[in-house]
């Protein structure tokens, strides 16, 4: 097993880091916390998507020297995927990153229970 680990060592990464993410999402109730946690899980599906297109002994797909046979480069694919996913990634960011702003604006606090508990006190009865 261990070497199948070591074989695999870029996916065995991306899982580790995937699952530091998820943890560090469920556990805190900081909302920064949590939005490093999903910036954690970004970056891991994007290494594992580089780690999955990418062909030992083969180059990146710009057909240089003359070369036009496909089995002398990489799948494109994944590394047009990972490019989109950090452009939407970083843009979530900035989303998440504005409302928690705007939250400790009103609430005055980054803490998501103390936050649900000022909310549920504004609420009319």
């Amino acid at each position: 097993m261990a070497q199948a680990l070591l074989t695999n060592l870029h996916e065995t990464a991306a899982v580790v880091l995937f699952g530091v993410g998820f943890t560090v999402l469920l556990l805190h109730r900081n909302l920064i916390k949590k939005i490093m946690g999903m910036n954690i899980m970004d970056t891991a599906v994007y290494l594992f998507l580089a780690a999955k297109g990418y062909i030992n002994g083969r180059m990146v797909p710009i057909m240089t020297d003359g070369i036009l046979d496909a089995d002398a480069y990489i799948n494109p694919v994944p590394s047009g995927l990972v490019l989109t996913g950090i452009v939407v990634s970083v843009s979530t960011t900035a989303l998440m990153l504005a409302l928690t702003i705007r939250l400790y604006e009103r609430y005055g606090s980054l803490d998501l229970d103390e936050i649900l508990m000022r909310l549920k006190e504004e609420e009319p009865s």
